[in-house]
């Protein structure tokens, strides 16, 4: 195994950081990033009892990598259904989003920080058979203390960016002695997996296998909720502005007032990636002289409403159902984009900016598919207008949803590595 300094250097503050830990946790909490009743989790705390039998651990960063994972973990359930899963992930929204969405058999906890005895802790009291990190958090404490007690750790739907591994590459040998602990690594795309190779994962544990999302199940919704809705509508044609980001909405008023002129009583639904950012954006929105109506507060779609201000967590299954239609945001502004097969699975036709890193692999063959509509600031108009149009969209969708389908395998080779690596033949 690799030796490095550095990381040993880390490992050794990790042992004696509990005062730091504590600090951290004390800002993030006042700073509303923490779940004041949920706190001790992220010491190591369990706030639940360990299920009887194996249980498999997997974590995930935040809501997106935490929802990608259900429904493998539902078809390992089905397929043994003696398992137990604990899913842990480290953000309030993460926990929110799955609160009503995880699967029998399956508990949610809040990682601890990456603080040895903290995870210690943890590890005492789950116990786990199979670790699986999903995208590729590299937490050295974590990797460390799982795979000292011989527990398994696979790496699942591995994402690097480039900014991550220019990172890493000035710690190289530390990340080679990480990577020499997992046993197995299924890379979303083969940037992903020349990055790992580069730092010092052996070949022989990388697989290319394409992203875990594409063989997600399509997001839940209320279906009475999406018919009452759709009643009130009332024939309007709607479009969606997805999990948009500051400056995004702006952009999107701007194209929804020009779009108007072409498509009159057209009602524009925001659902913002941040929630807690709808008290600025309706006060915004409202400013600029828009009439708006807000989900939180229970306000309802009326004939005079012109944005709807969809600011819940979990709801996206039913906006993309409502909505022919849906810009992807984070495209827009240098965040890197969202998930596209969302919408697609669930036929709106996507429209997005150019800053789709995130997920450059599966933008590029949407665009080869011929199956998104690449936008600015200035072509947005436009090109609601022209896509609102039905063929146009279900052209767009279809299309789409061709691409995604195309990948449905993925969790397949997913379930299948894990349930080796559980009965120890990977």
């Amino acid at each position: 195994m690799p030796r490095s300094p550095l990381l040993g250097a880390y490992l050794a503050f990790a042992e004696h950081g509990a005062r730091w830990g504590d600090r951290v946790l004390r800002r993030r909490l006042a700073a509303g990033k923490e779940d004041a009743a949920r706190l001790e989790e992220r010491r190591g705390i369990a706030s639940l009892p360990r299920p009887e039998g194996p249980l498999i651990w997997l974590h995930a960063a935040s809501v997106g990598e935490s929802v990608s994972l259900l429904e493998m973990i539902r078809r390992i359930g089905e397929e043994r259904p003696e398992l137990s899963f604990l899913l842990t992930t480290g953000t309030v929204t993460s926990a929110q989003a799955l609160s009503d969405r995880l699967p029998e058999g399956v508990v949610h906890q809040y990682v601890p920080l990456d603080l040895r005895p903290w995870m210690r802790r943890f590890l005492d009291h789950w116990r786990p058979d199979l670790c699986v990190l999903a995208e590729g958090e590299i937490w050295p404490g974590l990797i460390h203390e799982t795979s000292a007690r011989g527990v398994p750790i696979a790496m699942i739907n591995a994402r690097m960016t480039d900014g991550a591994h220019r990172r890493w590459r000035v710690a190289r040998r530390a990340a080679a002695a990480l990577l020499s602990r997992i046993d197995a690594v299924q890379a979303q795309e083969a940037e992903t997996a020349e990055r790992l190779l580069s730092l010092g994962l052996p070949r022989r544990r990388l697989e290319v296998t394409g992203t875990l999302k594409e063989g997600s199940a399509a997001l839940p919704h209320d279906e009475a909720e999406r018919q009452r809705l759709a009643a009130l509508l009332n024939g309007r044609p709607v479009w969606l502005a997805a999990s948009t980001h500051e400056s995004e909405e702006a952009i999107a008023a701007a194209a929804h007032s020009a779009a108007r002129r072409s498509w009159h009583k057209l009602l524009l639904i925001i659902a913002p990636r941040h929630p807690h950012r709808a008290d600025a954006i309706a006060a915004e929105l409202r400013g600029a002289g828009w009439k708006l109506a807000r989900r939180s507060a229970g306000e309802e779609i009326t004939d005079e409403t012109q944005i709807y201000l969809a600011d819940t967590i979990g709801e996206m299954g039913l906006w993309y159902r409502l909505c022919p239609v849906s810009l992807i945001g984070g495209s827009l502004m240098e965040i890197g984009g969202h998930n596209p097969f969302e919408p697609a699975a669930l036929g709106s036709a996507i429209l997005h900016g150019r800053h789709v890193h995130n997920f450059a692999d599966i933008y590029a063959r949407l665009r080869a598919a011929d199956a998104a509509l690449e936008v600015d600031e200035k072509s947005l108009a436009p090109a609601v207008v022209r896509t609102l149009e039905s063929d146009e969209a279900a052209r767009l969708a279809h299309a789409a949803w061709s691409v995604c389908s195309e990948g449905a395998d993925v969790t397949e080779k997913a379930v299948d590595l894990l349930l080796a690596m559980l009965d120890g033949v990977a």
